[in-house]
């Protein structure tokens, strides 16, 4: 079988496997949201943390509790790696430095899970799983949250109430990722992921000495990793690592994993705004752009240019020969296309057009399928804009489910739009003018540039990945990194829930011959085209001095 036909293959089993969960998991996920009953579990969670679950929120309250929640888990996570060192559990390791803790404490509580540590070699059992793999369901619960908050704006009204963060906070965790999850590792432990708290231990000899290799409750935080579009690996070489990935079989039950949520929430979305048409138009839009890119990153991977990359087959630096290159395209546009960033190849040894689908991806705002909550809200917001410019080409006020976009709720929508690009454009430049950042790059020229370029943007937009020849463990890569994920996360939600807020409390306006019918294939075709519009004025001037000056050169 040709190395081609094997990579469709593998991208169709996906897509049905996909499709066969879509509904019954966008249902539940609804029925979830939308139920006034509490689990015995749940309650007990209410009564230990002080919260009244029955309390409906105003965006105010909601974007408290988001915050004052996330707030709480940095400085939880930061302190947890700063006494790491006399803690039982730590195998030996240091206390990370404080610079470092910072920027670790505010990834994975981002939903980011960018990593500028060695996990292996630097943390212990306890903080791996205690610490970080916690982290990795309450992001993934948050994000969810805030985006329910923006589909009861659309399908509210007369009131400014959105529900109750802690109950959409616990129901999250408990109702959906812990279940999904436990099935998830028990489906990896069979595919051959360790699972164990065995540590560290010699292997034998390696080039003249002992080599060691850890244990650790893998499985269990690979489940999370990848449900939660999170990303962070208990290894260094993350999903490219046996431990965490050891077949081709377990590299697709990844992948579909990191798309399972996102895709189905759009379900979750046409349910509880009472027209699943309109979910199926985002949904619509999501696969295109994915279908897209992926098609375009096998293409650019397997182009032979050359005798080498004709012997090899492709371009097969830095990817493992256990996936080859269709598995590996695919696994690197689901997760620059979600806020994942687990990866199971070497990002910055693809070509250079491949590095640019990369980070055209996350420069999108990941909402293809997008991040785990975030990547609805984030589709949702450019729905807005669509319908937008769409009523100021026929001059008409703009509406959509309903809704009436006017001053205010426009104004909401430019803001989270223009958040991310101002973080990632700024710290780059930033970093490429004064003299100390560029001593952390390994490579000169346009591909130098696009390793700073990609580390901005995948903090900014809460992925996580990177090119990796860019050395990001300084004092100021984990600073400024470290910033620009925790305002790329929290900014941004502040403008989503002041939206919902605005709009649940508007009073429907019925459709008329002149409404433009968001559930149709023509409203798909208008976001899709857009998104490419909009990202494309914004991000061209850098990806040109980057990955496309690279792929042209080559």
């Amino acid at each position: 079988m040709s190395p081609v036909l094997a990579g469709v293959l593998q991208l169709l089993a996906l897509i049905a496997a996909l499709a066969l969960s879509y509904r019954p998991l966008g249902d539940y996920m609804a029925r979830v949201y939308s139920s006034e009953k509490h689990w015995a579990p749940e309650k007990w969670i209410y009564k230990a943390i002080g919260a009244n679950p029955s309390a409906e929120m105003r965006w105010p309250a909601y974007l408290r509790g988001v915050l004052a929640f996330s707030a709480m888990g940095v400085l939880f996570l930061y302190l947890l790696q700063r006494v790491q060192g006399g803690l039982p559990g730590s195998l030996g390791f240091a206390s990370i430095k404080p610079d470092q803790a910072f920027n670790t404490a505010a990834s994975f509580v981002s939903n980011t899970n960018w990593q500028s540590y060695a996990g292996e070699q630097a943390m212990g059992p306890l903080v791996q799983t205690g610490g970080l793999a916690v982290q990795n369901f309450l992001s993934a619960a948050v994000g969810m949250a805030v985006a329910v908050a923006l589909v009861r704006g659309f399908a509210r009204s007369r009131t400014g109430e959105l529900g109750n963060f802690w109950s959409d906070l616990v129901r999250g965790t408990v109702r959906i990722l812990l279940p999904l999850s436990v099935i998830a590792a028990v489906v990896l432990v069979a595919c051959g992921v360790i699972q164990n708290f065995s540590g560290i231990h010699e292997v034998g000899q390696f080039m003249g000495g002992t080599q060691q290799w850890n244990g650790g409750a893998v499985a269990s935080q690979e489940a999370i990793k990848e449900l939660g579009t999170n990303g962070g690996g208990y290894f260094n070489a993350n999903s490219a690592h046996p431990f965490e990935n050891p077949s081709p079989f377990s590299n697709l039950f990844e992948i579909f994993l990191i798309l399972l949520i996102p895709f189905a929430l759009t379900r979750t979305f046409g349910r509880m705004v009472g027209s699943v048409r309109q979910g199926y138009a985002i949904l619509a839009t999501m696969v295109t752009i994915w279908l897209g890119f992926t098609a375009l990153m096998m293409w650019t991977e397997f182009s032979h240019h050359g005798p080498a990359l004709q012997a090899a087959g492709g371009a097969m630096e830095g990817k493992e020969t256990r996936f080859g290159i269709g598995a590996s395209a695919i696994f690197s546009v689901a997760t620059t296309l979600t806020s994942t960033g687990s990866v199971n190849s070497f990002h910055s040894s693809y070509t250079g057009l491949g590095g640019g689908i990369q980070l055209l991806g996350m420069q999108l705002g990941e909402i293809a399928p997008g991040g785990v909550g975030s990547g609805l809200y984030g589709m949702l917001i450019m729905a807005i804009i669509a319908v937008f410019i769409a009523g100021l080409m026929v001059g008409r006020t703009p509406e959509y489910l309903g809704k009436k976009i006017g001053t205010r709720e426009i104004k909401f929508a430019a803001c989270y739009i223009l958040i991310t690009p101002t973080l990632v454009l700024g710290f780059t430049a930033l970093a490429m003018a004064l003299p100390t950042p560029v001593h952390s790059m390994s490579n000169g020229g346009a591909h130098g540039f696009s390793e700073v370029l990609y580390a901005y943007t995948s903090a900014g937009n809460n992925n996580g990945s990177a090119f990796a020849g860019l050395n990001a463990d300084t004092q100021w890569f984990n600073t400024t990194t470290g910033l620009a994920m925790l305002l790329g996360r929290f900014l941004p939600m502040v403008f989503v829930l002041a939206l919902a807020g605005s709009l649940a409390e508007q009073q429907p306006v019925p459709a008329t011959a002149g409404t433009l019918r968001t559930e149709k294939p023509l409203f798909t075709f208008l976001l899709v085209g857009t998104i490419i519009i909009v990202t494309g004025l914004t991000y061209f001037p850098a990806l040109a001095l980057g990955p496309l000056a690279e792929g042209l050169a080559s």
